[in-house]
């Protein structure tokens, strides 16, 4: 691989477990990534949940820090480390009216294709300020169940089919909004536009690079999956379909630099 500035990936089930903690031998080959490369991290999750997920266990030097971008919401936030604290750059929020007539689109596609649960974990739709996701067994499924509910959000929608029927429902009935497949069992809803081609390219050019100089990782590469805008846009990718095989890339990754 040609020598790249900046490796970038998607969070869950690209770096961790969903809604899991970094894995130990991830936070060493970042660690290791970090003193060669600017890192992109870009996932539907909010903030809150990079913090939990991936930067508690990231055991890393404020230097090491101030080379981490990290683009919550699919990109509609990005949060970059100053003076000792993470400081939001931008934020693309949604309007309350905007976010009624998206929760009123996706409540009606679940009704349509009967996807409730029997039994929920948290609230299904979740607001978090610039995109609303859906989850199928809610937002706390892993931190309530652990394993067991990472277990449950994979065997939920292996082909993706139910998510993307889903967005096919849901994206006429609000044709000025984003609608992608999100996690294993999410979908994500932004603004028309607003995507993770659209927050790699706002780190493109606030690094002044180009698309050559990038590579990114993610789980959700196919079309209408939530990393497939970064592959759109001409930079290349790598699919993967569990963090172990992310590990194994940023080992081949590291041995060529």
């Amino acid at each position: 691989m040609a020598k790249r500035k900046i490796i970038a990936f998607d969070l869950d089930g690209t770096l961790a477990p969903s809604k899991s903690a970094l894995p130990d031998r991830m936070a060493v080959l970042l660690d290791q990534l970090l003193d060669k490369y600017q890192v992109v991290v870009m996932s539907g999750g909010k903030f809150e949940q990079f913090q939990t997920q991936l930067l508690d266990n990231l055991k890393v030097g404020q230097d090491e820090l101030a080379k981490l971008h990290l683009l919550p919401t699919c990109g509609t936030r990005y949060y970059r480390y100053q003076k000792d604290h993470w400081h939001q750059v931008y934020a693309e929020d949604l309007k309350e009216s905007d976010k009624r007539k998206i929760i009123k689109a996706v409540n009606e596609a679940v009704d349509h294709f009967g996807y409730h649960q029997k039994k929920i974990y948290g609230e299904t739709i979740e607001d978090r300020g610039s995109q609303i996701s859906w989850s199928a067994y809610g937002q706390l499924v892993v931190q309530e169940l652990g394993e067991q509910g990472v277990a449950l959000k994979e065997a939920w929608d292996p082909d993706t089919k139910k998510k993307l029927n889903l967005v096919n429902y849901i994206s006429p009935l609000i044709p000025d909004f984003e609608v992608r497949a999100g996690g294993g069992t999410t979908v994500d809803i932004t603004r028309k536009g607003i995507d993770k081609a659209y927050g790699m390219q706002k780190i493109l050019n606030m690094l002044s690079i180009s698309k050559k100089d990038v590579f990114f990782i993610g789980d959700r590469l196919e079309e209408g999956g939530n990393d497939y805008p970064v592959k759109t846009m001409g930079i290349d990718c790598m699919a993967i379909n569990h963090w172990q095989e992310t590990a194994l890339a940023i080992e081949a990754i590291l041995q060529v630099s």
